[in-house]
């Protein structure tokens, strides 16, 4: 039984006084009357709790701001961008001039039915977080898949800033090779300076250290990151969140992408990752960045990291090889060179000894130096210098005069 039955029954079915009561009770006279009142006006109703919600918010938020959060956060939702409260707290803050806390934006939501239940995850706090200290002192760099209007397969390529998150280079390809990461990366360093470090996965395009079980050459991007003096760094085979700052731009980029019309060609793709890249960059807050700003602003607040002057880095490698056609291959920079020794030493095992473009041929067995050269990378064959056609058998003797 209710505080308020028992009061109310005792004064209007017992017929005690209101003053015995509330003495026997232990609560105001006044309130005593107040509850016999209700029960003769409202009835059965008066011994049910009523609410103590205020019945004016002087502090509430204001309705229009109300329906603006609403608004923000279906708009940023079509658009394919992040809409949570922190992001609606940001363009509340610096395109409409108005300030709201995260905890309001969220009831706000949670009260028109916008948030959508999430099932547990991993708690923040048993990640590790790493990020570079100065612009430019780390660049990460991935190629992610996506499908064409028409059915054909097309690659992107992302470069991507680690302080600042900075979008540095975003093309499309069909499909990027080596020589393809080799130029965007020395465009985006005209653009933007030379790093002093990258890192990326273990892809062929990147690295070829695990290639062939480490014995092949290196390939393009090694060679351009060891003559610009620049570190290179590679995560750990199957460990995707060491670049996980290129991962998780790629999953923004792909959500955009999936709420603009499917593009049927490179160009158009191109011309939607354009615009993505400044929205991106310029109009879009982060909130891995300080007081939730945009990469722009965090990729130029401070000084710019630069390469660190390093001694020269040459490549060494022994290979063991066969002459087969009078000739044996070597792989510089992604390409096949291919280098003369004669069709007269088919089938001899053979020693090769590089120092960066510097080649010494040797004789397995007996070690003798067949043949010495600097490598051009510009041809891709190397020939003996000898005329061609080989050797052509004794030569006749004289015919005798008569």
């Amino acid at each position: 039984m209710s505080k308020a039955r028992l009061i109310i029954t005792a004064v209007v079915v017992e017929g005690r006084s209101p003053s015995e009561v509330a003495r026997t009770c232990g609560v105001a006279r006044s309130w005593v009357y107040t509850l016999v009142a209700r029960y003769r006006t409202d009835g059965e109703a008066a011994f049910e709790p009523r609410s103590r919600r205020p019945r004016t918010r002087p502090d509430a938020t204001p309705a229009s701001t109300v329906d603006l959060i609403v608004e923000l956060r279906r708009r940023l939702t079509a658009q394919g961008l992040d809409a949570g409260a922190d992001t609606i707290g940001w363009h509340l803050q610096h395109h409409h001039q108005v300030t709201v806390s995260r905890a309001t934006i969220y009831r706000i939501l949670k009260r028109h039915g916008l948030i959508e239940a999430a099932p547990a995850k991993k708690p923040k706090a048993s990640y590790i977080r790493f990020a570079a200290e100065q612009p430019n002192e780390t660049w990460q760099a991935d190629v992610t898949h996506h499908r064409l209007a028409n059915g054909a397969d097309a690659e992107i390529l992302s470069w991507l800033d680690d302080h600042s998150r900075y979008a540095l280079s975003v093309t499309a390809h069909q499909p990027v090779t080596g020589a393809i990461v080799v130029d965007a990366f020395t465009q985006a360093c005209d653009t933007h300076g030379t790093p002093a470090s990258t890192l990326t996965d273990n892809g062929l395009v990147f690295t070829t250290r695990f290639a062939h079980g480490g014995r092949t050459s290196r390939n393009g991007l090694e060679n351009e990151l060891a003559r610009r003096g620049i570190r290179q760094k590679n995560s750990r085979p199957n460990h995707p969140t060491t670049c996980g700052k290129v991962e998780r731009f790629q999953q923004t980029m792909k959500r955009w992408l999936r709420t603009q019309p499917a593009a049927d060609t490179i160009t158009t793709l191109q011309a939607q990752l354009d615009a993505f890249v400044d929205l991106y960059n310029h109009h879009r807050p982060h909130r891995s960045l300080h007081q939730r700003s945009t990469p722009a602003v965090a990729y130029t607040t401070r000084p710019k990291a630069t390469p660190t002057p390093q001694t020269s880095n040459p490549e060494f490698r022994v290979r063991h090889d066969r002459i087969r056609e009078g000739r044996v291959t070597l792989r510089h920079n992604g390409h096949l060179h291919r280098i003369g020794l004669g069709r007269t030493l088919n089938g001899t095992r053979i020693i090769m000894l590089i120092n960066g473009l510097d080649i010494r041929v040797i004789h397995h067995t007996t070690g003798e130096i067949i043949r010495t050269l600097t490598l051009d990378p510009n041809r891709r064959y190397h020939g003996t210098g000898r005329p061609p056609g080989g050797p052509k058998g004794p030569r006749k003797p004289p015919r005798p005069e008569p």
